[in-house]
């Protein structure tokens, strides 16, 4: 009889482990939206996709709620001036016609708002910005390469190279390369250099000074004249 007892209260133990995994079992409540779960059988995996929240704002034009200030001076749809009037009573007007409350200068007292589609202002504003950016010069920086023995004809030729690049708007930088015991004459170099700096002061200013940097002597030049237009 005591064994009996001993080996139903050993099913007894393990018949209380195996309800008490019965609930981790159960269909798990519904999954937190962006939230990976896996089943405890090994066998499933989901993953909900994250709720869609509509378009963030990347720029900082306050829009509608995010205009704290009391008064607004207001141009409607049409771009007529309204005047001085509430936020909130701003608001409702651009809530009536279906577009939003745009702060169009804040840094005006008290700030300009302007009723209109913010949707089509920021499409608007990202093609000016990249009509803007398209429209800058790109100024690049040639390179034109001397000797300290270098000959008027070829002195000459690289002269007219710089200026061409100048009249383009680019800067350039003249390099001066020693070799071997040309390293004694230095003077060479910044002579060169020189005559190059007055050759060139019609249309180009020395944006560094020439330097030596281990064999080479540099001077950057940069235009200060109107890109030629072709």
């Amino acid at each position: 009889m005591r064994l009996y007892g001993r080996k139903k209260s050993s099913t007894r133990q393990v018949t209380r482990n195996v309800v008490s995994l019965h609930p981790l079992r159960r269909s798990p409540a519904a999954p937190t939206p962006g939230v990976v779960t896996f089943s405890l059988e090994g066998t499933a995996i989901s993953k909900q996709p994250v709720k869609d929240r509509g378009p963030q704002l990347t720029d900082t034009t306050r829009i509608n709620e995010q205009i704290r200030v009391p008064e607004v001076r207001l141009i409607d749809e049409n771009s007529e001036q309204v005047g001085i009037i509430s936020r909130t009573e701003a608001m409702s007007r651009a809530f009536e016609v279906g577009l939003d409350l745009v702060e169009v200068a804040p840094e005006a007292r008290p700030p300009v708002c302007k009723i209109m589609d913010y949707t089509k202002f920021k499409y608007q504003k990202a093609i000016r910005e990249r009509q803007a950016r398209k429209n800058q010069t790109r100024i690049d920086t040639k390179e034109v390469k001397f000797r300290p023995g270098t000959d008027i004809h070829d002195y000459d030729v690289k002269l007219r190279s710089i200026r061409k690049f100048l009249e383009q708007g680019n800067k350039v930088k003249c390099t001066l390369r020693f070799r071997g015991r040309e390293m004694a004459h230095q003077e060479l170099g910044m002579t060169l250099l020189g005559r190059l700096e007055i050759a060139l002061d019609d249309l180009a200013k020395v944006e560094q000074r020439p330097r030596l940097m281990g064999r080479q002597m540099t001077m950057v030049v940069a235009p200060t004249v109107p890109v030629k237009k072709k």
